[in-house]
């Protein structure tokens, strides 16, 4: 499961519970647990409302409680989440974004985090929108997250702080090294706790040219308007696309090398060859600038690992740029199997053509363990290809997709 989050008004606890439950009703009966296991019996409420601004509809999460004293230590936020009987997986969520929140109130003030007290999240709203946060990430299964970039805000807000301005000082701690956008909107668009949801999540802001299958999508509400925008946290499920096992996508990275050494290329681009997500590398002799002789690499990789493979590419490298594209491919369907061969097992990959028939192929790492000669290493592939296609008993270690030049 993938979760996607668009910040169209902003990002707040509150919305972030109410999106996540608009998309997956079934979630709320989490949450209601979640929140009675703090123990605070009827001092506080929470309600899931359906709501509409007249563009939109989804939901608001109303907690109703007492009304906050001035200021509240953090310590004590901890031990409301502490000590509450909550699952031991959604205790330490809840407890891990209340430390990212302790720590950037503490590194915008100058304090020790021992000494960090909250004023406007010292009521008892924020322990019920952490633990609410914590319970419906582990509901949805700890799936990958991702979120377009986030809308800056503009303006002043007020605090027992005083006039403080936006993003306040504790959300741009949290948000260092998101990607933040100026609509053009004024007012507190990110919220310490959403801010501290967001860090804990983790979420990938790049492009996603991942094929995935919506399944469902909610709308949380916060409490402020803005004109001519629904303020609202949207939360979309994903889930993989169903494969085609005759095709499927593959990023194809390319770019030119001509000034490192052959050996030391030839190094890299083992390294490179070898690194998670890279299904194949080759090298093709290019005239570059000047009529140079250049070496033009193409690396074929899974598109969600497009971007960590491009780094591979640099730091491997030394080429300074590098263009890539995603694309279509048509595949045989294969599988591995493994044969007796002459002291160990020698995998072959076994493809069926589109006309039925098999054709195999030893893979050449066992072929070189077996430390036999080039006769012996072609006698060995021979028998093993032999025994791969007429044996009626396959012994199956797993489909093979990867390799495109097998």
């Amino acid at each position: 499961m993938h979760v996607h989050l668009d910040a169209v008004g902003g990002a707040a606890g509150d919305m972030f519970a109410a999106s996540m439950v608009d998309a997956r009703p079934d979630y709320a009966e989490a949450v209601e647990a979640a929140v009675q296991a703090l123990g605070l019996g009827d001092r506080v409420s929470i309600a899931f409302e359906t709501h509409s601004d007249g563009v939109l509809c989804g939901r608001r999460f109303r907690v109703t409680s007492p009304a906050p004293p001035h200021a509240t230590p953090a310590d004590v936020v901890r031990e409301w989440i502490a000590r509450a009987s909550l699952a031991r997986a959604v205790r330490m969520r809840a407890l891990d974004i209340l430390a990212l929140l302790i720590e950037a109130e503490a590194g915008v003030h100058g304090i020790p985090e021992t000494a960090v007290s909250f004023h406007e999240l010292g009521g008892l709203d924020t322990p019920v929108d952490l633990v609410a946060a914590a319970a419906l990430i582990e509901a949805a299964g700890s799936p990958s997250w991702s979120c377009g970039a986030l809308p800056r805000g503009r303006g002043m807000v007020r605090t027992e702080h005083g006039m403080l301005p936006i993003p306040a000082p504790a959300t741009s701690r949290l948000l260092d090294g998101m990607v933040l956008v100026d609509d053009g909107i004024d007012g507190e668009r990110i919220t310490p706790t959403g801010a501290a949801i967001l860090r804990h999540l983790a979420p990938e802001q790049a492009a996603d040219f991942v094929p995935r299958r919506l399944r469902a999508t909610g709308h949380g509400f916060g409490s402020s308007t803005f004109e001519g925008r629904s303020n609202v946290l949207r939360a979309q499920f994903y889930e993989p696309a169903a494969e085609n096992p005759e095709a499927d996508r593959v990023a194809v990275l390319t770019f030119e090398v001509d000034d490192q050494s052959p050996e030391d290329l030839a190094v890299g681009l083992e390294r490179l060859r070898a690194a998670d997500g890279v299904l194949d590398v080759s090298q093709h002799a290019v005239s570059g600038k000047e009529n140079r002789l250049a070496a033009r690499i193409q690396v074929l990789a899974r598109p969600e690992q497009a971007r960590a493979v491009s780094d591979r590419c640099f730091r491997e490298t030394t080429t300074l740029g590098l263009r890539w594209t995603l694309t279509e491919r048509f595949l045989l369907p294969r599988t591995m199997m493994s044969v007796d061969g002459a002291e160990h097992p020698i995998r072959v990959k076994v493809a069926t053509r589109p006309d039925g028939a098999r054709s195999a192929k030893a893979e050449l790492a066992d072929l070189r363990a077996a430390g036999v000669g080039q006769a012996g290493r072609a006698e060995l592939r021979a028998r093993a290809e032999r025994q791969a296609l007429g044996d009626t008993h396959e012994d199956h270690v797993g489909s093979e997709r990867d390799h495109d030049n097998d």
